[in-house]
């Protein structure tokens, strides 16, 4: 099978198609808090996120990606009993996992795309674990349950992260200056190399999202071979700075003005926190949510000013879409490869 077969065609488009929501919805939410604080205007934000996810993507998104390829899901094991059921398998996470985040972007929601991709994955491998082809014990729930706790854990390192740092700055820097508005504009260029980071730090892990499930089926298809080709790094970066430019203005409006005010200061101590957290994890080769961590630090900021500082309605609006998330993507990974497999694909 060559590049230019229908099923991969179908695999790259929906590869794209995911990488542009990952744009529009995840690192929208990234780039947010510099849109909030006033540092950066959407045009420049997406000049950076042009350059830097990009980057993030190319050179050191490879450790998430294998993971999210074939961590959760025995896909080896698949392979020797019907290949075709990797790649369709894959075909319908990305999809599922795409759709969803299409909806939640109209709604303004900032979802995790690493929980939907996960979960269309793991919706996929229960289908066939409940049709006999595998076993319920063959998926790979240890390195389910690390990637879960990651995410329990990177929202509360980034809130307290981002808490500390803001504290400090309060009392060191704003409490001390006789012109606190002085310290805000110098702290402008420092959050612009913070969006420059937190950018570099989003392609790194949720590149992953986009183009782990397509990796797996290219290897299946013998297009790729176990490591992971720039070209297919590529199409995650470019994806998601398009998916940023064209739509990602609705879910920049939510983070970066509706948890709570946010000034340079409070913007920058909100990105250095999630960039840290999100890098420490991409080397640990774990897909966290950059969604999550960034709420978190944004409410740790939130919280630095006081419980009244911030808006517990958004938060309250954005946990629940959180839950929902795994078990819609994998409903819904599993209802598209049942309907693809059912029509002959």
């Amino acid at each position: 099978m060559d590049l230019f077969d229908p099923v991969v065609i179908a695999l790259i488009i929906a590869g794209l198609y995911m990488a542009w929501n990952i744009g529009a919805n995840d690192l929208a939410n990234a780039m947010g808090t510099s849109v909030g604080s006033g540092a950066l205007s959407i045009k420049q934000v997406i000049v950076i996120a042009g350059v830097f996810e990009f980057a993030g993507a190319v050179f050191f998104g490879e450790r998430v990606t294998s993971t999210i390829a074939k961590g959760i899901v025995p896909i080896d094991s698949i392979k020797l009993i019907e290949p075709h059921f990797v790649v369709i398998g894959m075909l319908a996470a990305i999809l599922a996992a795409g759709f969803w985040i299409t909806f939640a972007t109209f709604y303004n929601l900032p979802v995790s795309t690493t929980h939907s991709i996960v979960g269309a994955v793991l919706g996929f491998g229960l289908m066939l674990a409940y049709n006999g082809v595998i076993g319920f014990a063959d998926i790979n729930w240890l390195v389910l349950a690390k990637i879960v706790g990651s995410w329990l854990v990177s929202p509360l390192l980034g809130a307290a992260l981002a808490y500390i740092i803001f504290s400090i700055i309060r009392y060191f820097l704003l409490q001390q200056a006789d012109n606190p508005y002085d310290i805000e504009k110098r702290f402008v260029t420092l959050q612009i190399l913070t969006a420059c980071f937190i950018a570099f730090a989003h392609g790194s892990n949720d590149v992953a999202n986009a183009v782990g499930p397509l990796l797996a089926a290219m290897n299946t298809l013998g297009l790729t071979n176990s490591t992971v080709p720039i070209w297919v790094l590529a199409i995650g970066g470019f994806g998601m700075v398009l998916g940023l430019a064209t739509w990602g203005y609705r879910v920049i409006e939510t983070i970066g003005t509706k948890i709570t005010e946010l000034t340079p200061t409070r913007g920058f101590s909100a990105e250095f926190a999630t960039a840290s957290v999100v890098v420490l994890h991409s080397y640990s080769s774990l897909p966290i949510s950059t969604t999550h961590t960034l709420v978190g630090s944004v409410i740790g900021v939130g919280l630095a000013g006081g419980l009244a500082a911030v808006d517990l309605s958004v938060i309250g609006k954005i946990i629940m879409s959180w839950i929902i998330t795994v078990p819609v993507a994998a409903a819904t990974s599993a209802l598209i490869f049942t309907g693809l497999i059912g029509i002959g694909i």
